[in-house]
């Protein structure tokens, strides 16, 4: 094990592990927790919760985000359900069963202790956010509601229609209103962090953009929590929100926090395909749709010619030449399977020429069977937000036609490393959310990043951060003039004139999109050797020319959103080096990592446990060097890794 990557996972039975820990590490008192501050980056689920918790344990909280409202993050998009062991529908579920089929989905490349934690306490998230009045689903008999997703075999999925994120997001958000009406949490919207300030190696405050007048300022805390989400946009086109990034991340990753797994990223198997050389990002349809619809090609090459031709409609083709081919290949997890294998198998119809699109790149999700056995008014109950959703985007009616739908990256298993505690290498520094590795490994089920974000933030941030904070009670507030912020901000400031004097030719989109192009080629579904390699080379070359030929207009003391864009993909082009490499050197496929040299006779996943049951951790060692590769092993003391098996 790295001297680095002590991950402080506790001794002792795995049920009992975090309430022995919470019992052991130390706590601030109240009239203590008052001379602390915290700086909280981000607010979505992870960072709101995660705020709202500590400016109620009476910390003095600053909190970022680069919208204008904290209820403008990413977050918001989630729409199918948050995961929890309530058993409510009696079929079986439990705490273990949750963290099983986690572990399982993650493909055995996650620690035991964090995920059982994380089932532990997902209970105790819906019991909160009930309390705060989100409307979940509930019942003919009033009780909540539940649903199946991908990946499990039991319905622990709560929701609120297609809008469970939202609902949730705005739960969180009253939370973390109230604590800045109280004065516990000071709100910077339309702020960028673009670096953190370390003091004698600690974390002490980062150096933010005002997104609307351009002025950099300073700001200071006892500890940094990061809660600024994934890094899937490094892809120019995914489901993400357009100004979702990594830049935070990267910059922690930069002054000494090592990212851990970055090659793990999910493609989800249900957006609504590519449909032109213009478009800036993907729509995602919910997962949620995967319980009554059914995917499907036709089985007669014939039948997709006309389909391309616009000959003939989806729903002349008959039951007997349809391919349902999630049901034929998986017959007990059927259309339910994990989202790497659901997208996986959609590639392979589309590749073997059955795709049904005039590109060949999608795949039909038809609700035929379910009308037929519910009717339309339940369907529509259940999902009619989304099915209007996707008659605006493609004028066709999904009660009438199957929707098309094909994978697209969606969602980033990899971050910042961090131990048990969510602290990462470097001390005071926190990361929670999707910013953080610690809980999906190979691949996220579906409804598990809002349980994560939210149990982050809500339920173990709040207690772990206070073991560090307890040593730092005599410790005054951080002074911003020190010479380690001043440091900080002249770089930053150096780094955007540079952005802007460069005055080349090309704009920003003309790079993000071929850099999007060479990820999605060489890292995206499928990799091998040949294509990783080469697109370390291509990425190195199309960075010195984004750094040569880059037109950024404006100034840098102005609202500048191309300023800002040309400044986040310089940090995508080190994430997307980054990818491709942990990509070459994990020579197995596992999750959403699908090496086409490592691939069983049935083209499904092939796990090498003797030489890949590690977490990758990798060290910044400066601009013009190869990062340097740690590994923390893992230890299954509790199930044993195996083949996944979904088909009976």
């Amino acid at each position: 094990m790295d001297d680095k990557l002590i991950s402080k996972i506790p001794e002792g039975p795995l049920a009992e592990k975090w309430t022995n820990h919470k019992a052991k590490i130390k706590v601030v008192s109240p009239a203590n927790k008052r001379k602390l501050e915290i700086i909280v980056v981000g607010t979505g689920l992870g960072g709101a919760s995660a705020a709202a918790s500590l400016g109620e344990l009476g910390y003095n909280v600053k909190i970022f985000c680069i919208s204008d409202s904290p209820r403008r993050a990413h977050s918001i998009a989630a729409q199918g359900g948050i995961n929890a062991a309530k058993n409510y529908t009696n079929d079986n579920d439990s705490v273990y069963r949750l963290f099983y089929d986690t572990i399982k989905g993650g493909d055995y490349r996650s620690r035991e202790a964090n995920v059982y934690r994380l089932a532990e306490v997902s209970n105790l998230i819906i019991d909160q956010c009930v309390a705060q009045g989100v409307p979940f689903a509930r019942d003919y008999g009033g009780l909540l509601d539940n649903r199946s997703f991908g990946g499990a075999q039991v319905s622990r999925t709560f929701y609120a229609r297609g809008q469970t994120g939202q609902q949730l997001l705005l739960g969180a958000y009253a939370s973390l209103n109230r604590q800045i009406a109280k004065g516990t949490v000071k709100s910077y919207p339309r702020h960028e962090m673009l670096d953190l300030v370390l003091i004698n190696g600690e974390a002490k405050g980062i150096i933010a953009r005002n997104l609307v007048t351009g002025e950099i300022e300073r700001f200071g805390a006892h500890a940094v929590v990061l809660a600024t989400g994934g890094y899937g946009n490094v892809y120019f086109l995914s489901t993400n929100a357009m100004n979702s990034n990594g830049s935070a991340a990267i910059q922690c990753y930069k002054k000494g926090a090592y990212f851990a797994n970055p090659c793990f990223a999910q493609i989800h198997p249900t957006c609504i395909p590519v449909h032109g050389t213009q478009q800036s990002k993907l729509t995602l349809m919910s997962e949620s749709l995967r319980n009554d619809g059914r995917i499907w090609v036709p089985k007669n090459i014939e039948d997709v010619k006309k389909l391309r031709a616009h000959q003939i409609k989806p729903s002349d083709i008959k039951e007997e030449d349809r391919d349902y081919y999630l049901e034929r290949r998986y017959p007990a997890f059927g259309n339910l399977v994990p989202r790497d294998v659901a997208s996986r198998a959609a590639k392979e119809r589309c590749d073997a020429g059955f795709g049904v699109n005039e590109t060949g790149l999608a795949v039909f999700l038809d609700f035929k069977s379910a009308i037929e056995r519910l009717g339309k008014d339940v369907i529509k109950a259940r999902y009619g937000n989304l099915f209007q959703m996707y008659e605006e985007i493609t004028d066709t009616d999904p009660y009438k036609e199957p929707m098309m739908i094909f994978p697209a990256i969606h969602y980033t298993m990899g971050g910042i490393w961090v131990d048990y505690n969510l602290q990462t290498t470097i001390p005071g520094l926190y990361a929670i959310g999707e910013a953080n590795f610690s809980d999906h490994g190979g691949n996220r089920l579906g409804a598990s990043a809002l349980m994560q974000g939210l149990a982050d933030g809500y339920f173990i941030l709040p207690y772990t951060i206070g073991d560090y904070l307890s040593h730092l009670i005599q410790v005054p507030k951080t002074d911003t003039n020190a010479p380690e912020f001043v440091e900080a901000e002249n770089k930053v400031k150096e780094r955007l004139e540079t952005l802007l004097n460069i005055k080349g030719n090309q704009t920003v989109d003309y790079f993000h999109k071929k850099l999007g192009n060479i990820m999605w080629e060489y890292v995206g579904m499928a990799r091998n050797e040949e294509g990783l390699k080469k697109a370390i080379v291509e990425i190195a070359e199309l960075q010195k020319e984004f750094w040569k030929d880059v037109y950024v207009p404006g100034t840098e003391t102005e609202f500048n959103q191309e300023l800002e864009k040309a400044s986040r993909l310089a940090d995508f082009f080190v994430i997307g080096d980054l990818m491709a490499r942990d990509a070459l050197n994990r020579m197995e496929s596992c999750g959403g990592h699908f090496r086409v040299e490592m691939q069983t006779e049935e083209g499904e996943t092939k796990r090498d446990d003797i030489n890949f049951a590690y977490v990758s951790a990798w060290e910044f060692k400066g601009d013009a060097d190869t990062p340097e590769l740690h590994k923390e092993e893992l230890n299954f003391e509790f199930v044993k890794p195996s083949t996944r098996n979904y088909k009976d």
